[in-house]
């Protein structure tokens, strides 16, 4: 992988310096499914996005991350669904640290929250919205 970062995680969980993020939690947008990859973002207004969508009613938070082995673009949003990798998406098998909180990511309006939670229900409706697991 040629992307050296910095690299973003969105979440609404309290995380710290040096924490390790793993594979093996409960998809955000499928509830259903335990993903088998930590997914991560190039871009902090991305992992803004996640974090707003973040199951729970805790604050949403962005944490710039390091990967700690292998990482490959996520095919949710590239090859296998989009033309090459516009959002700069990745994940791995292996966890990713906290290396510090990230302040300045843009936080979505409440009308644009809505928007997109709405686009997640229709996904999660149409085999297209299916995750690459």
């Amino acid at each position: 992988m040629t992307e050296t970062g910095p690299f973003f995680h969105g979440t609404k969980a309290d995380l710290r310096v040096g924490d390790l993020l793993t594979p093996g939690f409960n998809s955000n947008y499928r509830p259903e499914i335990v993903m088998n990859h930590i997914y991560f973002t190039a871009v902090a207004d991305g992992a803004g996005l996640a974090a707003e969508l973040a199951a729970g009613d805790a604050a949403p938070r962005v944490y710039e991350v390091e990967p700690t082995g292998a990482f490959e673009d996520d095919p949710n949003v590239t090859d296998k669904k989009f033309p090459g990798n516009p959002t700069r998406s990745y994940r791995s098998t292996e966890p990713i640290r906290v290396v510090r909180e990230v302040s300045d990511w843009t936080r979505l309006t409440p009308e644009a929250l809505q928007q997109w939670r709405h686009r997640r229900a229709v996904l999660r409706s149409d085999e297209r919205g299916a995750i690459i697991n």
